[in-house]
């Protein structure tokens, strides 16, 4: 099935906007920075059946960046991993969708993550796995640019390499900030382009990461270096908040921030171009 992935990329906005505000609060710049890089791999790239959601030899996608869960959660519920009535029970009692990704809670999650560089860790060893077991998957991840501020991304990031595991595509989301500012006034990890090359890596730098064409673009160019006996690191410029200007313009407190019910109706309006 062809999917209109800029009308996906709207859905997943506003299904996203739409659970955080329902909760109150939550992560909102950070899952409104990643979406692009979502609905490219869910609804084009990865070879998955959300009817078999443990099907031997799939690609796997591992958010590193564990806070941008609900953003994950809203395109599983879009591309029909479960019912979407469930997105408005995140992380509330019961859930089965708590604030970070967790793979013994809910359906289509391969990793459970949320601790700072230990998501990239288990990708690079899922990685190592499919390559022992030769079953053909690429393996992708997502890592923030706060994260990457972190050593454990960047032991990892070596042992891929030395692995030489070019079944292995990540993401930088490269928004520039993090809770405390920007990532330059509390660890600048400039130049990251430079920094994966020096670990043995493939860099493909996107311009703009909210581009959805430039990002499948990225990620095509990524699977031709199947072969290189590299990894490679998709590094996208994004603007953390994308999509709701009054989100944008709260700077680095959009990282997690309260959302009201009104506010998520009238950023749904404005994603949905209705005002």
């Amino acid at each position: 099935m062809n999917y209109d992935l800029k009308e996906v990329c709207k859905d997943i906005r506003c299904d996203t906007v739409a659970c955080i505000g329902h909760l109150g609060v939550g992560h909102i710049g950070g899952c409104l920075s990643v979406v692009e890089a979502l609905a490219v791999l869910y609804f084009k790239e990865m070879n998955i059946d959300p009817k078999r959601p443990q099907m031997a030899g799939r690609d796997r996608f591992i958010c590193s960046k564990g806070h941008a869960g609900p953003a994950v959660y809203a395109t599983l519920a879009n591309r029909g991993y479960f019912d979407k009535k469930e997105l408005l029970t995140l992380n509330q009692g019961g859930t089965n969708l708590p604030s970070h990704c967790d793979m013994n809670r809910t359906v289509g999650i391969d990793m459970t993550t949320g601790s700072l560089g230990q998501g990239f860790s288990c990708a690079v060893g899922v990685a190592l796995g499919s390559k022992l077991e030769k079953d053909g998957a690429t393996i992708y991840t997502l890592i923030g640019d706060g994260e990457s501020q972190e050593g454990q991304i960047w032991e990892a990031a070596m042992f891929a390499a030395a692995k030489k595991l070019d079944n292995l595509i990540a993401f930088t989301d490269y928004n520039k900030l993090q809770i405390d500012g920007t990532v330059a006034e509390v660890n600048d990890v400039a130049p990251l382009a430079e920094k994966w090359a020096a670990f043995g890596w493939n860099v493909i730098e996107v311009e703009d990461g909210n581009d959805v064409e430039q990002v499948e673009k990225a990620v095509e160019h990524a699977k031709l270096g199947r072969d290189s006996g590299k990894p490679t690191m998709i590094i996208l410029n994004t603007v953390k908040g994308c999509g709701v200007q009054w989100i944008v313009d709260l700077g680095a407190g959009n990282h997690n921030s309260k959302v009201s019910e009104e506010q998520a109706a009238a950023a749904i309006r404005e994603i949905r171009g209705e005002d």
